[in-house]
C-alpha cells in the first residue's frame, strides 16, 4: 500500500504481482477492494501487476483543501500520474462504472498509452440516459433526485444509509439483492460504504455527473483493443454500452447473462474468465477477438 502525493492530493493505490501493468478503478462509493473483495486482483496478479487505486473522493484517498478534482479530465488525468509515478510506459485499464467513465475519456486522447482498456458496466456520458423503465422522470426531476441523494449520503449516519440502500437497492443493486448469496454480497459493498468519506462522497456526486455528451467522434479515436462489459440487467448502462461496442473501433462486447451492475460480486467466476481471456488475446494477437 502507496500514496501518490501531488499538491495537496493523496491517491491511495495497491501493487500486487509482476508482468504487464494493469491499474484499475472503480464504481461510486466503492474503492480498490472491489476489485480484490472479489477475487479477481489475486487471480489477474498472477500473470500480471496489479495497481489498483482509490479514486478522488473515495477510499483511502485524500484531497486536502480545493480544488477536488472531481470532474471527468482531471480523473482522467489521474491515470497519467500513478503511471508517471511508477514508471510505466504502458499499460492496461481495468474499469468499473463511474471509475469507467473517466477510462474511456482517457482512451479517447491518450489510447497511444495504453495495452487495452476494460469498460465493465459503464458508458462515455457522465450523465447516462435514464432508461426506459424510468422513462417518467424527465431529466431535471432525474437531476433534483440525484442531488437529493448527495445530500442524503453526506448527511446521513452510517447505519441509517445501509439500512436505506438495502431496503430500496434500486437499479444498481437490485439483482445482487435477488441473489442467493446476497448477504455476503452486501457484506462486501457494504465494506466500500464504511470506509468512506461522506461528505467527500456526497459532493464527488454533486460535481462529477455533469456530461451527457457520449463523445461519439472521441470514441471513434480510441486505437487500442478494448473489451466492454457488462451485465444482462444493468438497466442503465445497456445502452451506453451498446455505443461503446458501437463506436470503439476494436472491441469485444460481451453481456454476462443473469446478473447486474455490480459483476464482480455478483459473478466473480464470470468476471475474471471474462477478463483472462481477453487479456490472453490482446496479448497473442494485439487485438480484442481471436
Amino acid at each position: 500500500m502507496a500514496f501518490l502525493e501531488k499538491g495537496h492530493v493523496k491517491i491511495y493505490y495497491e501493487d500486487f504481482g509482476e508482468g504487464e501493468p494493469i491499474i484499475t478503478t472503480h464504481g461510486l462509493s466503492e474503492d480498490g477492494t472491489y476489485w480484490s473483495e472479489t477475487g479477481v486482483t489475486a487471480k489477474l496478479a498472477e500473470n500480471y501487476r496489479v495497481i489498483s487505486m482509490d479514486m478522488r473522493g473515495h477510499g483511502r484517498t485524500r484531497i486536502d483543501g480545493q480544488p477536488f478534482g472531481y470532474d471527468v479530465a482531471t480523473m482522467a488525468n489521474d491515470f497519467d500520474l500513478i503511471a508517471d509515478e511508477l514508471g510505466l510506459d504502458k499499460f492496461h485499464i481495468l474499469s468499473h462504472a463511474t471509475g469507467g467513465m473517466a477510462a474511456v475519456r482517457y482512451a479517447m486522447t491518450s489510447s497511444e498509452r495504453l495495452i487495452s482498456l476494460m469498460l465493465t458496466d459503464t458508458g462515455s456520458a457522465t450523465v447516462p440516459e435514464t432508461p426506459a423503465e424510468f422513462s417518467e422522470i424527465d431529466p431535471e426531476e432525474a437531476r433534483q433526485m440525484h442531488l437529493a441523494g448527495a445530500e442524503f449520503f453526506k448527511s446521513t449516519a452510517l447505519e441509517e444509509r445501509n439500512a436505506y440502500v438495502r431496503a430500496n437497492p434500486g437499479v444498481f443493486l437490485f439483482k445482487m439483492d435477488e441473489h442467493p448469496e446476497k448477504e455476503e454480497m452486501w457484506q462486501i459493498y457494504e465494506g466500500f460504504v464504511q470506509r468512506q468519506d461522506p461528505v467527500a462522497v456526497g459532493t464527488f456526486m454533486e460535481q462529477f455527473y455533469a456530461d451527457p455528451n457520449p463523445m461519439v467522434k472521441g470514441l471513434r479515436q480510441i486505437k487500442c483493443p478494448t473489451l466492454v462489459l457488462l451485465g444482462e440487467f444493468d438497466l442503465m448502462f445497456i445502452k451506453p454500452s451498446e455505443i461503446l461496442a458501437r463506436e470503439i473501433p476494436d472491441n469485444k462486447h460481451v453481456i454476462i447473462e443473469g446478473i447486474g451492475h455490480m459483476t464482480a460480486i455478483e459473478n466473480p467466476l464470470r468476471t475474471i474468465q471474462e477478463l483472462s481471456d481477453f487479456l490472453a488475446t490482446v496479448r497473442e494477437t494485439g487485438k480484442a477477438n481471436p
